[in-house]
């Protein structure tokens, strides 16, 4: 299992999608499901499989695309101008190498460009230039000649695809989030296949979760799940700067979440439904799988409103831990994916036709 995850991540990684771009992701994970399975696409581009079963319904979803920039002007002299998208972390964009994407065209290289050395007076040398400040450097030296490759106004823009293994089980590169995700679920999807009992599975390949969380609610409102499980990034807390923000650790098993909620104007979280926390404790206590335990302010996923869905549906957030979120350079462990793998196919096979969501049922 772990060497189909590590392929099919680092493929992924390496394939341009921005919010709304996300064909060529969608197509390459289209051609990595397995024979017999038929997916459909919406109109706001999900990918949806479903594999029919007995029992509550549930939306296994991922989201596909990722952050980067639109371009919002080409000056006179060939550079470029961008707009955020997404949680673009400002102080970690001088100097990086993107691509731009224009739709049809082949892919331009080019890097967001950083004030010489040389010339950075000392009040500059500690100051992060902000996202409307900085331009990209294609090496072209014109507006014409960028044009002329295709490039205009609205152009996506990504960081440059990078996918590197270190220490046999760690990758790194752009896009882990969430494509480490894809990979899980695509391993699910393989092991679905080939069962004769489960429940009804939706597996959601999702779009626009960088953008604004609502593509996978789209899904949901033609799907009306019972039961919806996410599966995104956890922030790793094993380095210094993250060290009071929790107690997850690289390599150390799959989590869950107990409480996000989003502190910066989007006033939005899961707390998630008993039922689906005891069936995710109970399982990886008899798969013999770790299990971590996430707590926090600042995250918002995609499930914050799909749980809205309806007449509301039970919701959990499952996922991994990851370090540098956000960055051109993320970071997750192999065997955290094959345990979310293992562990959310386990959990899966217990939800029968009598598995109860009534929350008065739990304590």
């Amino acid at each position: 299992m772990i060497d189909r995850l590590r392929s099919d991540l680092l493929d992924l990684m390496l394939v341009p999608g921005l919010s709304g771009y996300e064909t060529r992701v969608r197509q390459a994970i289209r051609d990595r499901l397995p024979d017999g399975l038929s997916a459909t696409t919406d109109a706001l581009g999900n990918l949806i499989v479903t594999i029919e079963g007995t029992g509550p319904s549930v939306m296994l979803f991922t989201h596909m695309d990722q952050l980067g920039f639109f371009v919002r002007r080409i000056e006179d002299n060939g550079l470029i101008r961008v707009e955020r998208m997404g949680g673009v972390p400002e102080r970690a964009l001088a100097a990086q190498p993107v691509v731009l994407c224009p739709p049809g065209r082949p892919d331009v290289p080019g890097i967001i460009t950083n004030k010489s050395h040389h010339a950075t007076t000392p009040d500059e040398k500690y100051v992060v230039v902000k996202a409307p400040d900085l331009t990209i450097d294609t090496g072209l030296g014109s507006r014409a000649e960028v044009e002329a490759t295709g490039i205009r106004i609205g152009t996506p823009v990504v960081y440059h695809p990078r996918a590197e293994v270190l220490s046999e089980t760690r990758v790194t590169g752009t896009a882990v989030d969430d494509r480490a995700g894809c990979a899980v679920l695509l391993e699910v999807a393989r092991r679905l296949a080939t069962r004769s009992k489960s429940p009804t599975v939706h597996l959601v390949f999702s779009v626009q979760e960088e953008f604004n969380l609502r593509g996978a609610v789209v899904a949901a409102q033609v799907l009306q799940p019972d039961i919806a499980l996410q599966i995104d990034l956890m922030n790793a807390s094993d380095t210094p700067d993250l060290a009071d923000r929790g107690d997850m650790v690289l390599g150390g098993g799959p989590g869950i979440s107990l409480y996000s909620f989003h502190g910066r104007g989007t006033l939005n979280g899961v707390i998630p439904h008993p039922a689906l926390v005891a069936l995710f404790e109970d399982t990886a206590k008899a798969e013999n799988i770790p299990l971590q335990r996430s707590a926090q302010v600042g995250v918002l996923t995609d499930l914050s409103y799909v749980q809205m869905v309806g007449a509301g549906v039970a919701s959990l957030d499952v996922g991994f831990p990851m370090r540098y979120s956000h960055s051109a350079n993320e970071m997750c462990d192999l065997r955290d994916l094959e345990g979310l793998t293992t562990l959310t196919l386990a959990a899966l096979s217990r939800i029968g036709p009598d598995f109860s969501l009534n929350r008065d049922d739990y304590q």
